[in-house]
């Protein structure tokens, strides 16, 4: 039988194999036939592969799409588009929030005055992938603020870290920034030693080494008083000189005084069982190649114990992470950030002060139904997820903090009694600036309690989790263990946070008192648990284990030591030399407070510890102290530092580690003979190679 091209490519199409097999083995198959047989065989495979190519990237496109829901923060990449504006950047370095809720709000502001400039706020970290980048794109940058947080023991925020070190390093690139011009905003505590020194710092280098110019003096953002009157009135200074820099002539003349948006989500709200379980959320963050503060690891509660005795008034609680098979790691020394949640008391008094049912089921959206970004949607956080009422008060808000000066104005744009929002507005005010430090700040009121001198104040949920309640924000604890003893734990040693308000009000702290009512995994199969992650840190031993070290950590200052004198002892036993050490610890009293005493005695016993020097301060006729302890050995000390000795600090920054520091320039000039000027050029210079270094807060 003869077949036709078109019979062929039928039985291609209806799968007809046998009807193929007899025509291919056919001697009438003439070369045109074989053409088109095999054209349409290719034609038919093609689609085939498209088509399965297809539909692997549109599965591909709704994981990435699903996934995107648990992500808080997702860089976005834009292309520069040249439409004869003039561009101006605007960086932040935040631990907080608060130096990216300064950078959008100047960045809103302006957008309202100069309509012929355009605004961008940029996540320092998200501004280069590689270091290499950071010059090659500031280069093309002609007018920029920085606003700079500094952390700890003057340090840069985790996400400026990498620009930070990177900026600062490298010191010969001449006056390779003379086409910019910029101002710097730093947010700091004027309580710590380097106030403001990120900050400083990269303002310093880029006018003094950069070229570049300065345009507005240095901002000094204090959060030990208020830093929101700080930024306002250096922001104050910003506009005469954008005035002439963005404004054409004949636009120069009046300002049209500019009132901030009360920022506020789309809400919608869900029938419960219409939606899937709830309360996975973090679960879901689990998988990730890497875990960040945007994605935490799921992390049982192993191990939960009480460090004080019965004696004692207070509490430190000894608490034990289980991260094995997570794929979580980290060094001696880290920190770890934990994720808690809000007491049942507190969550059911916001409820009450809120009005609604606290099974209310809803989402928040930055976004209008028909997908348009919200007015000042730039400025809102990503919305957290689908969620009860409870669930988003018990996770997401911070509830016990000092609400801010945009908080009150938001809660009195909803207050239906006019001499509440009379009286929440003057607070606000520049004319209420006295009243709100002593009444709001000094006082210790918190947002909860704000709200209910305010009854008549009832901002619906979009405004709640937009303006008044910020998110609430991991707790950083030294990690007190090493990975060389245990590899699949992470320690924590926590001091119990309970304490009376100057109004009378037992305040409890978020994270150590879920700490302290954690069940375990030793206590029961159904334990609690927290979303973790590790942040690095650059508290570490000496590379060199023959090189002495002096450690000083009162209370719950032994934390990273623990992990210090644990990472010895495995040394010790691989056959490693150790230098020699000596640790200053302080507590009160030796039966109330004396944390791991069995345990640092046998590091004593077992050679990975040499010394063990102990300062009771509720014990015997006068109070001694860590600092009384170290020039009581200053001869010892002196010795150690000429013999290259690292000194480390961990504890109170506002206390313990001034006077500490003060020990040591005061050793310095006893013990080397030099004058006040030559002994903290010494200790600054114990700083800046790495042998003093400090985790304190």
């Amino acid at each position: 039988m003869k077949l036709s091209a078109m019979d062929l490519v039928s039985s291609i199409l209806k799968g007809n194999i046998d009807q193929l097999i007899a025509a291919v083995s056919s001697p009438e198959l003439n070369s045109e036939v074989l053409m088109l047989l095999t054209t349409a065989i290719a034609v038919v495979v093609g689609c085939l592969i498209f088509f399965v190519v297809k539909r692997s990237s549109g599965q591909k496109k709704e994981t990435v799409a699903a996934a995107t829901k648990l992500v808080v923060k997702v860089p976005e990449v834009e292309e520069e588009v040249d439409d004869g504006k003039k561009k101006v950047t605007v960086f932040f370095g935040t631990q907080t929030g608060t130096a990216e809720g300064f950078a959008k709000a100047l960045a809103e502001e302006a957008k309202a005055r100069y309509e012929k400039a355009t605004f961008k706020v940029v996540d320092l970290d998200d501004y280069a992938a590689e270091d290499d980048e950071y010059e090659e794109k500031l280069k093309k940058e002609t007018l920029a603020f920085f606003f700079l947080a500094t952390y700890g023991d003057g340090e840069p925020t985790d996400n400026a870290a990498r620009f930070y070190k990177w900026f600062t390093e490298e010191t010969e690139r001449g006056q390779w920034l003379q086409k910019l011009q910029y101002g710097v905003f730093g947010l700091g505590n004027r309580q710590y030693e380097h106030f403001n020194k990120v900050a400083k710092v990269v303002d310093e280098i880029l006018a003094d080494q950069a070229g570049a110019k300065r345009i507005v003096p240095l901002g000094m953002g204090d959060d030990d008083k208020c830093i929101e009157d700080d930024f306002t009135a250096w922001k104050e200074l910003v506009w005469p000189e954008l005035d002439q820099l963005l404004r054409d002539e004949e636009h120069n003349a009046v300002t049209t005084p500019y009132t901030a948006a009360i920022l506020e989500y789309r809400v919608v709200f869900h029938n419960p069982t219409e939606v899937s379980l709830q309360g996975k959320s973090w679960a879901n963050a689990n998988g990730h190649a890497v875990y960040d503060a945007q994605h935490p690891c799921r992390s049982n509660v192993a191990v939960r114990r009480e460090l004080h005795t019965p004696a004692s008034d207070r509490s430190c609680i000894h608490l034990e992470f289980d991260i094995a098979g997570t794929g979580l790691k980290y060094e001696t020394g880290d920190h770890v950030g934990v994720y808690c949640e809000n007491l049942n008391e507190t969550v059911e008094a916001a409820e009450k002060l809120i009005g609604l049912s606290p099974e209310t089921y809803f989402s928040l959206h930055s976004d209008t139904e028909e997908g348009l970004p919200l007015t000042g949607a730039g400025s809102l956080a990503a919305p957290f997820p689908a969620c009860t009422l409870r669930t988003a008060l018990t996770r997401y808000a911070d509830l016990l903090n000092s609400p801010k000066k945009s908080a009150l104005l938001a809660l009195a744009a909803h207050a239906s009694e006019p001499s509440e929002a009379e009286r929440l507005r003057y607070l606000a005010s520049p004319a209420g600036k006295d009243e709100y430090a002593q009444w709001v700040v000094a006082s210790q009121r918190n947002l909860l309690e704000i709200m209910a001198e305010f009854p008549s104040a009832k901002p619906p949920l979009g405004v709640f989790f937009a303006s008044v309640a910020p998110r609430l924000q991991p707790r950083y604890y030294s990690i007190s263990s090493s990975p060389r003893v245990a590899p699949t734990r992470i320690h924590v040693t926590c001091a119990v946070v309970y304490e009376t308000t100057p109004i009378g009000r037992i305040h409890k702290g978020v994270c150590s008192t879920w700490m302290k009512s954690a069940v375990s995994l030793e206590e029961s199969p159904n334990c609690c648990w927290a979303p973790i992650f590790v942040r690095q840190s650059n508290f570490k031993l000496p590379a060199d284990t023959s090189v002495p070290i002096i450690m000083i950590g009162p209370g719950t200052g032994l934390a990273p030591f623990r992990g210090f004198l644990q990472e010895r002892f495995a040394l010790k036993e691989d056959g490693a030399e150790l230098g020699t050490s000596i640790f200053f610890f302080g507590c009160r009293n030796r039966k109330m407070d004396f944390i791991y005493e069995d345990e640092l005695n046998n590091f004593v016993e077992t050679g990975a510890l040499s010394e063990l020097v102990v300062a009771f301060s509720r014990e015997g006729p006068t109070k001694e102290y860590v600092q009384q302890k170290m020039m009581e050995r200053a001869s010892d000390l002196w010795t150690l530092l000429s013999q290259g000795a690292y000194i480390y600090v961990c504890g109170d920054a506002k206390g313990m580690a001034r006077d500490v520091h003060r020990t040591l320039h005061t050793m310095a000039q006893e013990q080397g003979s030099l004058s006040s000027s030559q002994a903290e050029s010494m200790v600054k210079n114990l700083q800046m190679t790495g042998r003093y270094l400090r985790d304190v807060w």
